[in-house]
């Protein structure tokens, strides 16, 4: 992907996002990252751990997940000393599938509630203030995002939920990775523009939307970011 640097993009977002991320840990130093090591989750991840360099660092190891991002992962962990935080779902890969079979094929939203959108809601219950690498221009269903917004936890706890890059493009994002000294993961260079489980990515369907290899355009969210799923 080509990208420019931030003084040909006349950037002032790297520091609107740590004026949102400062004034977020003003609230509460409870706090964590959700991270699926695609380019602006390490973009948000390194902007909190400037502040906060022990944040944890939530992944969601669904068991599906590309063999080359479970690498990058490692790898990440290890360079920035992340305290990385595991989220595992209550079934394993073999017992969901001898139970269910293969629900990414038949009922995408139900593998994803039981690999993704319950195992985070329960990790999320400890802390106070949660930093996403969310962005606008990632999604229709987004096109709203706030920096800041409470997010109510199915048991009635409620989050200050922080999205610092929610007005950043594409380019602002590999521009500042770039600029950082960021590596970012390899799948990009094959293609891909929005990474989850390997059983439902793709390449992009319509090359001007980046989520558009993602469940075979037969959704555009696992359910975490949608209040109607809770």
């Amino acid at each position: 992907m080509t990208t420019l640097s931030s003084e040909e993009l006349g950037l002032s977002k790297p520091g609107e996002a740590r004026a949102a991320i400062a004034e977020a840990l003003k609230r509460s130093s409870s706090a964590c990252v959700t991270c699926s090591f695609q380019a602006e989750d390490m973009v948000v991840l390194r902007l909190v751990q400037e502040v906060i360099p022990g944040v944890p660092v939530l992944f969601l190891d669904t068991g599906y997940h590309f063999p080359e991002l479970y690498a990058y992962r490692d790898e990440m962990a290890a360079k920035y000393n992340l305290n990385l935080v595991n989220v595992t779902p209550t079934r394993t890969v073999p017992e969901q599938e001898s139970e269910f079979g293969l629900l990414y094929q038949t009922q995408p939203d139900r593998c994803c509630k039981f690999r993704k959108v319950e195992p985070l809601f329960g990790a999320l219950e400890q802390y106070d203030v949660w930093f996403t690498g969310l962005r606008r221009v990632q999604s229709p269903t987004r096109a709203n995002l706030q920096v800041l917004d409470q997010f109510p936890l199915p048991t009635g706890k409620q989050l200050l939920k922080v999205s610092p890059l929610a007005d950043w493009n594409d380019k602002e994002v590999w521009a500042f990775a770039r600029e950082n000294g960021i590596p970012l993961v390899s799948l990009y260079d094959a293609g891909y523009t929005s990474i989850g489980c390997q059983p439902c990515t793709a390449l992009p369907l319509d090359p001007g939307n980046a989520r558009s290899g993602r469940w075979a355009g037969r959704k555009l969210e696992c359910g975490i970011h949608i209040a109607e799923a809770h």
